[in-house]
């Protein structure tokens, strides 16, 4: 009867102890990306994930004690896949738009940006001639770019639906556009200023959209909203956060 009771005793000894151990173990979220999308997130000549968004994260993720995995995703596929648990967070410069919303839940805004017009350099045209219908513009699809095009220029029919060129990452559509497919490019604006370096490509013109920066999470992940929002507070309060800012040159 001794040995029974000694055995149970440390059965629940162990039991005990696996559970604490399991109530002490880190949470981990699996964090999408746009893999092409310099300077906020992008896949570097090691096959690493890295950017402004992607060294965010892990940092708050050190802070606050919880692991984080960086998952490249499709962005046109990025808010299906966390509405299907496929990922837990998209800190990937994305836009906290009134129809996003409708759907994901946004962190507090960390960024603003705006939407650039880029041209090839020997290029006579303007931003009102270049989105003026009678050219070929390229995009990256699924992007708040693509949204705003079709919204003022294609529903109006200012802009053909043929001459809107839609691409999985804009770094493709400025390659088109070096190679004269499209005649002009857009794209929020420091992903324009970084993707026209060293190139034969000039910005033309900016269109003052105000567009908020959030991280997505699903809406019922209250919890998690609260943690990236502390998160993000006390990185903008940081060192840490002028750091990125100047390493990335934001």
């Amino acid at each position: 009867m001794k040995k029974i009771l000694l055995t149970v005793m440390c059965a629940a000894f162990i039991a005990g102890i696996v559970m604490a151990s399991g109530a002490m173990a880190a949470d981990k979220y699996t964090v999408g990306i746009d893999g092409d999308y310099p300077p906020y997130s992008y896949v570097d000549e090691k096959g690493e994930p890295t950017g402004f968004d992607v060294e965010s994260i892990k940092w708050i993720a050190d802070q606050l004690g919880f692991e984080v995995e960086i998952k490249p995703t499709a962005w046109d596929g990025i808010i299906p896949a966390l509405l299907a648990n496929k990922i837990d967070l998209i800190y990937s410069g994305m836009t906290a738009s009134p129809e996003r919303r409708k759907v994901v839940a946004f962190s507090d805004v960390y960024w603003v940006i705006n939407q650039s017009v880029c041209v090839r350099a020997d290029s006579e045209l303007n931003i009102v001639t270049a989105l003026g219908g009678d050219y070929k513009v390229g995009t990256q699809r699924g992007c708040t770019a693509a949204m705003w095009l079709e919204d003022n220029l294609v529903k109006p029919g200012v802009l053909p639906m043929e001459n809107l060129k839609l691409y999985d990452n804009f770094p493709l559509a400025a390659k088109d556009l070096e190679n004269g497919r499209v005649d002009a490019a857009m794209m929020d604006d420091v992903i324009v200023e970084k993707a026209v370096e060293g190139r034969d490509l000039k910005i033309i013109g900016t269109i003052n959209t105000g567009e908020e920066y959030a991280v997505a999470m699903r809406k019922e992940d209250k919890d998690l909203q609260e943690k990236i929002n502390k998160g993000l507070d006390m990185l903008k309060r940081s060192s840490k956060w002028e750091e990125l800012k100047a390493k990335y040159n934001m």
